[in-house]
């Protein structure tokens, strides 16, 4: 059984998500934003309580929000960062933009192993996820779908009644809008989003209430 925990990390209110099968024991950290060393030993805690092996790290996007944890993450289960490439640039920008939010951050930040690109399948244990592209909040956010347990890891690009923030560099709203509408929009109506920040929801809801679409 494929099951997805979550934990809201750091000044930002980020989500992190594990996902894992009970099956195998492996898991994938998607997003790691554990700020503080108290956030990091909660998300080594859940991981060695419940007996599981990380064997992928993985970036919706790289803004620093979601990223506080890479460095942690990949140097304690020994992993490589897996990102699309062309948020290349917002990973190097790191450091600046911790400036520039008054965010103080010494951790070294892995440089990425692998790039994924639409159409790819993350698998690991039972677990398979479909790369999907959806840019806009970010230049080449992507998200992950699977079909299997009908749920998709969103980042930034939809939220429960709302949608990522277009302002920041490489962001545009006409993208991200088109993004939704092709990408997340025609996955089935049932499936449960899992945003970057906020409560999960689901395809249909966004559909009926979300004021920007």
């Amino acid at each position: 059984m494929i099951k997805i925990q979550a934990f809201e990390f750091s000044p930002f209110a980020e989500n992190t998500y594990v996902i894992y099968d009970d099956a195998s024991g492996e898991c994938a950290i998607f997003d790691p934003g554990c700020y503080t060393a108290e956030e990091r030993d909660t998300l080594k805690n859940f991981i060695e309580k419940n007996n599981l092996r990380p064997v992928r790290l993985i970036n919706t996007h790289c803004h620093l929000d979601h990223v506080f944890g890479n460095g942690f993450v990949a140097r304690t289960w020994g992993l490589g960062l897996e990102i699309h490439h062309g948020e290349l640039p917002v990973l190097e920008r790191f450091p600046q933009v911790c400036q520039m939010y008054g965010v103080p951050f010494t951790d070294d930040m892995p440089v990425p192993e692998r790039f994924l690109e639409a159409g790819d399948v993350v698998a690991f244990g039972n677990v398979r996820l479909d790369v999907l592209f959806t840019p806009g909040h970010s230049p080449a956010s992507i998200s992950f779908f699977c079909r299997d347990e009908g749920f998709v890891i969103a980042g930034d690009v939809l939220f429960m009644e709302s949608i990522g923030r277009t302002d920041l560099p490489g962001g545009d709203f006409d993208t991200l809008i088109a993004s939704i509408r092709t990408q997340l929009f025609t996955l089935p109506d049932e499936t449960v989003v899992y945003p970057g920040h906020g409560p999960a929801t689901t395809i249909r809801h966004e559909k009926e209430y979300n004021p920007f679409l």
